[in-house]
C-alpha cells in the first residue's frame, strides 16, 4: 500500500543528523519504499533552505542529490484553504498543501513537532508514520 505523507522539515533534518534513527527510517521509505512524498515549491525551498544552513555542516552536494531523489518520487498539490489555526506562519504552507492532497487522497502530515499543528488524525508524529506504514503490509 502507498501513503501519501507531507514531510516537516524537522523530519528531514532528525534523518540526517541521525542515520539510525525513526526519521531516518520515514525518510527511507519515502525514497524507497511505501511513502509518497507530497511536496509544492515552497516546501521545497524550505528543505533546501534549512538543509543547506552552515550550522548543521551538511554536505552540500549530499542535500543536492537528496532533494533530487525526493523531488522523483514525489507527487506535487497546490495550497488548499486551511480553516485551522496554525501557530507559526511558516508551518502554514505544510499544512495547506497536506489539506489540498486530502481533497483527492488519504495524507498524512509527518512532525516532530505535533503541537505546532491541529490535533487531527492525519497529523502524525514519525513512528505513527511507520506504524501506520506497517499495518497496511
Amino acid at each position: 500500500m502507498r501513503y501519501y505523507a507531507v514531510l516537516d522539515t524537522n523530519v528531514l533534518v532528525s534523518a540526517m543528523l541521525k542515520h539510525n534513527s525513526i526519521p531516518a527510517e520515514v525518510l527511507a521509505e519515502a525514497l524507497n519504499g511505501d511513502i509518497i512524498p507530497v511536496l509544492n515549491e515552497d516546501i521545497l525551498a524550505e528543505y533546501e533552505d534549512v538543509l543547506k544552513r552552515p550550522k548543521f555542516r551538511f554536505d552540500e552536494r549530499k542535500v543536492d542529490v537528496f532533494l533530487d531523489e525526493l523531488k522523483r518520487r514525489a507527487v506535487y498539490s497546490d495550497c488548499g484553504l486551511i480553516e485551522d489555526e496554525i501557530p507559526d506562519p511558516k508551518d502554514v504552507v505544510f499544512y495547506a498543501v497536506l489539506m489540498e492532497k486530502r481533497k483527492d487522497e488519504d495524507a498524512y502530515l509527518v512532525t516532530g513537532n505535533i503541537k505546532h499543528f491541529p490535533i487531527k488524525t492525519y497529523v502524525v508524529t514519525p513512528r505513527e508514520m511507520l506504524d501506520i506504514v506497517a499495518e497496511g503490509k
